[in-house]
């Protein structure tokens, strides 16, 4: 019989935990609740993304037809500033503050908030294929362009087209969220299959459009469908960029909700988050980043897929680092795929919306391929 020194009758003691498990120390968790090591992880990763962001905009800005070297675009940009630096001789300035850098910062603030919104689409939906195009934004703002071709509108001079996609982006959006609500609540299914029809639906519209369109129209569709940068300007910069900046500003401050959201709607809410409140909220953070960009740049798809996997895939699924490094994510995607759009097939241009396309379409099949074989499946 063993012995013990245990008084009878006491229940027996647990054993301790070893000395080597009972003296490591757990890593203290920073203010974001992320350890010290995701913490840095993310910084590192920010300031490689926005170094890569700047050296593209400039190579951009001084790669074409007419070459203008490195050296001469710092110099430029820096004689703009006050900071010193040499002005271009009469032709350069003209091809790099009227075309090119027009085109870059265009390429900025569209990848930006397309790269966001994809992140806020994400989170809101709890699903991975989700993207800004879900819930009909880019197919009302196509719809809205194409009947402006198509009947001929001008009553905004130039910028009829813009405003008819961007209105009709907006406009698509509220109505998909009235339809999708019931009881005063929507639900996510609800609002993604309310989506798909509003996308069909629209698809239709358009190719009633096409239809009953001349031939110099149907190419004037044709082109703003495929998506492209080519006809960027200053007032095209600026009429993009309040839409643009106010949901980058905006967005960022959801990410602790959309951290609780993520962990599911029963337990959000138990944790004091308004679920309808939030995601209408978002909702409209992403139609108005949404439609700006397909305004002025067309239908461009897959960077708001495709950049949140990556930057889950190299950082984890924070919110904090997800929203605001998808904006710069998109950014650097979009400026480097303007790049080649315009170089890679001289003199012509390709379609910005096809390129994007057709590098993001096998990478996103990989990515499939990839989750269900270390899901080792959907069920």
């Amino acid at each position: 019989m063993p012995l013990s020194h245990e008084a009878p009758g006491t229940p027996p003691r647990a054993d301790p935990l070893p000395a080597p498990e009972r003296a490591a120390p757990r890593a203290a968790p920073t203010a974001a609740g992320a350890p010290p090591r995701r913490r840095w992880g993310s910084a590192w990763l920010t300031g490689g993304l926005v170094a890569v962001l700047v050296l593209l905009s400039l190579v951009s800005a001084g790669v074409g037809a007419y070459e203008i070297p490195l050296g001469e675009v710092i110099g430029s940009v820096q004689h703009r500033l006050g900071l010193g630096g040499a002005a271009l001789d009469r032709v350069g300035e003209s091809v790099l503050w009227n075309v090119r850098l027009p085109r870059v910062v265009l390429a900025l603030l569209v990848g930006a908030s397309l790269g966001c919104a994809g992140a806020l689409m994400q989170g809101v939906f709890g699903n991975p294929l989700a993207e800004p195009g879900v819930i009909g934004i880019s197919a009302g703002a196509a719809v809205g362009a194409v009947a402006a071709i198509g009947l001929g509108l001008t009553f905004f001079g130039n910028w009829t087209i813009t405003a008819c996609a961007f209105v009709a982006g907006l406009v698509t959006v509220g109505a998909v969220y009235l339809l999708s609500r019931n009881g005063g609540k929507t639900e996510v299914v609800t609002l993604i299959l309310t989506g798909i029809a509003v996308n069909a639906f629209a698809g239709a519209l358009i190719g009633l459009f096409v239809f009953f369109a001349d031939s110099g129209q149907v190419n004037q569709i044709t082109f703003w469908q495929l998506g492209s940068l080519a006809q960027a300007t200053w007032p095209k910069v600026l009429a993009v960029l309040p839409c643009a900046l106010a949901g980058l500003l905006v967005a960022p401050f959801y990410a602790g909700k959309l951290d609780l959201l993520s962990l599911g709607e029963r337990p959000a809410r138990h944790l004091g988050v308004d679920v309808e409140r939030l995601r209408l909220a978002l909702i409209l953070v992403v139609a108005l980043l949404t439609a700006a960009a397909v305004a002025v740049a067309g239908i461009i798809t897959f960077v708001g897929l495709l950049v949140p996997h990556l930057l889950r895939m190299a950082n984890g699924p924070g919110h904090r680092f997800l929203v605001p490094g998808s904006a710069v994510a998109g950014a650097v995607v979009l400026v480097a795929g303007d790049l080649a759009a315009r170089t890679l097939a001289q003199p012509a241009e390709l379609p910005l919306g096809v390129l994007t396309a057709l590098l993001g379409s096998p990478f996103f099949f990989w990515l499939l391929r990839r989750t269900r074989r270390k899901q080792g499946g959907w069920a």
